[in-house]
């Protein structure tokens, strides 16, 4: 069982590794990968998050990439293949793609929000988050 005195300890035992930020996400332009399909990357020091909107009848085609994945359905349906199994999947269902294994998605006459995490950031996404970086952060000093 968790001990919540350690869990939500306040004594710091380490180094703090920046002063951390809120981010407006509605700041960020989303930024349409293909038609339908549009990213919203915001970049944390060792995380990628990105906000991911499809419209009906768009896709994410089958790929790889070495970062690992897990992937959060917030709103609408999303048909998500992973390693050749296709699942239906709705708000509160999160898929988890480990490196390297093949995966995509694709909605039919829903639409879907889904929030993608990626350990380490995904490269291909980074150069847009730290783009919305000033856009859409506020330090906390």
């Amino acid at each position: 069982m968790n001990d919540p005195a350690t869990h939500f300890a306040v004594e710091a035992t380490g180094t703090a590794t920046g002063t951390g930020r809120y981010v407006d996400r509605t700041a960020i332009d989303p930024v349409e990968i293909l038609p339908g399909l549009s990213f919203q990357p915001i970049l944390g020091s060792n995380t990628l998050l990105n906000f991911v909107t499809y419209a009906p009848h768009s896709e994410a085609p089958l790929h790889t990439h070495e970062e690992e994945q897990i992937v959060l359905v917030l709103e609408g349906e999303l048909h998500f293949q992973l390693n050749g199994h296709t699942r239906l999947m709705r708000p509160g269902d999160v898929a988890v793609v480990p490196s390297w294994v093949p995966h995509g998605a694709h909605t039919l006459d829903v639409p879907c929000v889904q929030v993608d995490f990626f350990n380490p950031p995904r490269k291909t996404l980074v150069p847009q988050a730290d783009a919305a970086i000033v856009a859409s952060s506020e330090l906390c000093d």
